[in-house]
């Protein structure tokens, strides 16, 4: 009986490697790329990413890599192959096809295209149907790719600073600059309403030394102002005060008293109400 069973298992094990073995023939036979050679892939390729096949672009170059991983066209099938994910909408396979690149080929002449197609994928990867066509303030939603995109610009413009991309990465980063600055205005005046005093003044330090040219700044040094203030800072108000008296002199919150609970023992005017 055991032996029946040893032979009926085996049998079972024969049949299903036989089957397997006969529907990978049959998935090879359909393969119309099968002996098709490297130029003749890569051309393919190309072809195919020309005409926005993005999908079929991807499974040509993905078959090229596997069949030629060692040949003259797999490092550059390899990086048009995240420049087709990016096309295709799909970031974060083209970080991870751009990250492989720089990993592999770190002495390639375009290398500096990799790291540009990195900080397009994070420039672009929050960006969903509603953000493409409804207007929204990206600057009061998460920035956690924003910022990803920015140091991976910052990485490009500091390792190439002659490459062809450098330019519209330098616009990208006062672009991106600005929302998280303004992001982290959003932030420090909820900490305003909330009686947060501390951690607003924090964010509206990290606007003024990290991004000193953004348009967030005046905003930056209002929530330091009333942070300050209503945390009986006289010396840092004063000095905040003339640094917007000096620089930002229509500012709103100058325009207004900023007194403390207990200058009046009523509760403060919500001052985020006036530099919105």
């Amino acid at each position: 009986m055991r032996t029946l069973f040893l032979l009926l298992s085996s049998a079972s094990i024969w049949l299903s490697l036989s089957g397997c073995a006969s529907l990978g023939e049959q998935d090879n036979d359909d393969d119309e790329t099968k002996d098709w050679s490297a130029d003749r892939l890569y051309e393919a390729a190309r072809n195919q990413l020309n005409d926005e096949n993005y999908n079929t672009a991807i499974d040509y170059y993905e078959k090229l890599e596997t069949r030629y991983p060692f040949g003259q066209f797999a490092q550059q099938a390899l990086l048009e192959s995240a420049y087709a994910h990016y096309k295709d909408g799909e970031p974060e396979h083209v970080l991870t096809a751009a990250d492989r690149f720089i990993r592999l080929y770190p002495r390639h002449p375009n290398l500096d295209y990799a790291y540009y197609l990195k900080g397009l994928a994070n420039f672009n990867r929050n960006f969903g149907f509603f953000q493409r066509y409804i207007p929204t303030d990206r600057s009061q939603r998460d920035q956690a790719a924003a910022l990803q995109a920015f140091n991976d610009f910052s990485e490009l413009i500091t390792l190439y600073p002659d490459s062809r991309y450098t330019e519209d990465a330098q616009q990208r980063l006062i672009y991106l600059g600005n929302n998280i600055a303004e992001y982290d205005v959003h932030v420090a005046r909820y900490y305003i309403q909330r009686g947060a005093y501390s951690a607003a003044v924090n964010r509206g330090i990290g606007v003024v030394e990290n991004h000193p040219q953004t348009t967030a700044v005046p905003n930056a040094l209002a929530v330091m102002l009333v942070g300050y203030t209503m945390m009986d800072m006289d010396d840092l108000a004063d000095d905040t005060r003339r640094v917007l008296q000096l620089n930002y002199p229509e500012h709103p919150v100058l325009k207004r008293e900023v007194t403390r609970k207990s200058d009046t023992g009523k509760e403060p005017v919500k001052w985020y109400r006036f530099w919105k």
